[in-house]
């Protein structure tokens, strides 16, 4: 069963960036659609950005412009890259992958079979 690991959180001053990992194992992401997903505490999981198996991408207003998700089928790993870091983008990170045969938006986060435990991000003022 394919595995998700994420990597390349920390703890970055706003204006700063980061780059995101989510390597899999056990399987692989090619013949998946990969989704960022952010969660702070006491808030609700939301979408950031989500790649589909023709590296069609699409990324949520809050974060267009700044953030660019990517993928590289060869190493098997997703990324989320993130510029012009602000405070309100601090959240736990965490990539999920579903089946490009599954159909429905991006952001319904129950279509997707495998998530990785997260990664943190912390953006100072």
């Amino acid at each position: 069963q394919v595995q998700l690991v994420e990597s390349g959180g920390g703890s970055v001053q706003a204006g700063d960036s980061l780059r995101l990992s989510c390597t899999a194992s056990g399987g692989a992401i090619e013949g998946n659609t990969v989704a960022w997903f952010r969660q702070v505490p006491g808030k609700e999981r939301e979408l950031v950005a989500a790649i589909t198996t023709e590296y069609i991408s699409y990324h949520v207003n809050a974060v267009k412009g700044r953030f660019t998700i990517s993928r590289d089928n060869a190493d098997n790993t997703a990324f989320l890259q993130m510029n012009s870091l602000q405070p309100e983008d601090t959240a736990v990170y965490t990539c999920a992958a579903r089946p490009h045969t599954k159909s429905g938006s991006f952001d319904q986060w129950s279509l997707y079979d495998v998530w990785g435990r997260g990664t943190r991000v912390t953006v100072s003022s």
